[in-house]
């Protein structure tokens, strides 16, 4: 979910951090495919290197869920001419940190090192990128690996437990259908060849785009790239298919029973993205951003003002959307209602406040406050160096220009009062809507929590 962080900082820091920003970045394409992007930033001796492959839980079908997620781990498990484990051992002595993350559109790699070792995560890419070894027996070791990461993040949560169930019955035949780390069926079921044949199709220069930030010069980078990825052959990779998401004909909705201390209501609408708005509508994306603000931008937003402090029937709720992803995806409202209160009271407050938006345009001074919250904590987070590379082999991974990322803020700040109340309209309906709730079981799984609200149907 995206939260809006409250900036404290005074409009001289702005200035400076947005000044700071505008970089020159160069892109380079090598002869085997790959791409290279590099953005200056000389405050600091530092560079970040990531490398992005366009492959995660969305390119997956039934049978192998959450194997771009288990290669992911492979990935640290050895290579031709690299021992298990010995390519954080190699970072780690070069005074670096690195880590990698899946989702559902792009698997990332990522190290943060001194300028002058950009070399050594190059080399230690390069080596990964076409030589890994699968191990039938170290795979068994990280199955066992995942399998106990998806029961403690996900089947002992009962959020993300919602969260999972909510996906699977909002997305029919999208791929967002799977959860990211795949069912746990699929992962006690790979097989080395599995992991094998997906990095063989996935794991090529073609499909990768590397990016640097930090204190480089472009050429310098662009000599690196061509020494260690160069020589790197291309790959035939697969062509994906459209799974194009069926349209919706009501309200969907679901409900599941977990021991819980409290209930929690998920309500989400299939919205479009900027990958997949018509291009007469490419407003609308940033219009439901800003109304994602006005719901839960801060302390002064109308959740935050209305459902917690006014009415009390909020103990915490949230709005959130992510515009940039490769597939239509959902506007997402979730929180928890104060004791006393049922979900179904909680989602009554939530719809009044929908309904507001679908009637009453928002002033101008309310819009005003939240585009700059909005704009600010864009800038602000552009502020660090890893978050820069993120946000460019983010947009570059899903089919996107990167220069999308200079052009948010202006893309915000031109939304209107009455964008916002026309999307409203357009996507907050019953068609487009899937509600999820918690029901909490007693935690000695015996007998429901009384505390827990009925159904609310729209």
């Amino acid at each position: 979910m995206q939260m809006l962080k409250k900036i404290k900082q005074g409009f001289w820091i702005f200035l400076t951090i947005s000044s700071a920003a505008q970089a020159q970045v160069s892109e380079f394409e090598l002869d085997n495919g790959l791409k290279l992007i590099v953005k200056e930033d000389h405050r600091a001796p530092v560079v970040v290197s990531q490398v992005w492959y366009k492959v995660g839980s969305s390119y997956e079908y039934n049978g192998i869920t959450g194997i771009s997620h288990q290669l992911e781990h492979m990935m640290f498990k050895g290579t031709e001419n690299l021992k298990p484990n010995e390519f954080s051992q190699i970072v780690a002595a070069n005074g670096g940190n690195e880590n990698a993350f899946t989702g559902r559109d792009y698997t990332a790699y990522f190290q943060t090192l001194e300028k002058d070792r950009l070399h050594v995560s190059f080399r230690l890419e390069a080596e990964r990128m076409r030589k890994l070894v699968i191990d039938d027996a170290e795979l068994l070791k990280e199955r066992e690996v995942v399998a106990e990461e998806r029961r403690m993040r996900t089947e002992d949560n009962p959020q993300a437990l919602l969260r999972e169930a909510f996906n699977a019955t909002a997305f029919v035949n999208s791929p967002y259908h799977h959860p990211v780390i795949g069912w746990m069926s699929d992962i006690n079921h790979y097989q080395a060849q599995d992991l094998r044949q997906w990095y063989q199709k996935w794991y090529a220069p073609n499909n990768a785009t590397v990016v640097v930030v930090g204190d480089v010069e472009p050429q310098v980078v662009y000599e690196l790239a061509k020494k260690y990825f160069g020589p790197l052959k291309a790959e035939q990779t697969a062509e994906l298919k459209p799974q194009i998401e069926i349209e919706q004909k009501g309200v969907r909705h679901i409900e599941i029973e977990a021991p819980a201390e409290l209930p929690y209501l998920m309500m989400g609408w299939k919205v479009p993205v900027v990958k997949t708005v018509a291009a007469d509508a490419a407003w609308e994306p940033y219009a439901l951003e800003v109304l994602a603000g006005i719901l839960d931008g801060g302390n002064s937003a109308r959740f935050a003002r209305d459902l917690v402090r006014g009415d009390q029937i909020a103990a915490n709720i949230g709005a959130g959307y992510g515009l940039f992803s490769r597939l239509k995806d959902v506007f997402l409202i979730a929180g928890t209602p104060v004791k006393g209160k049922t979900v179904a009271d909680l989602q009554q407050a939530v719809m009044a406040q929908i309904d507001k938006l679908k009637t009453e345009l928002v002033t101008q001074e309310e819009l005003n406050r939240i585009k700059t919250q909005v704009v600010a904590n864009a800038v602000y987070e552009r502020d660090s160096v890893f978050y820069q590379a993120m946000q460019i082999g983010m947009l570059e991974t899903v089919g996107l220009d990167w220069q999308l990322s200079d052009a948010y803020v202006d893309n915000v700040q031109a939304v209107t009062a009455q964008q916002i109340q026309q999307v409203a309209n357009n996507y907050f309906i019953n068609q487009r809507l899937t509600t999820a709730e918690l029901i909490p079981l007693a935690l000695d799984h015996k007998k429901p929590n009384v505390t827990a609200g009925g159904r609310h149907d729209f």
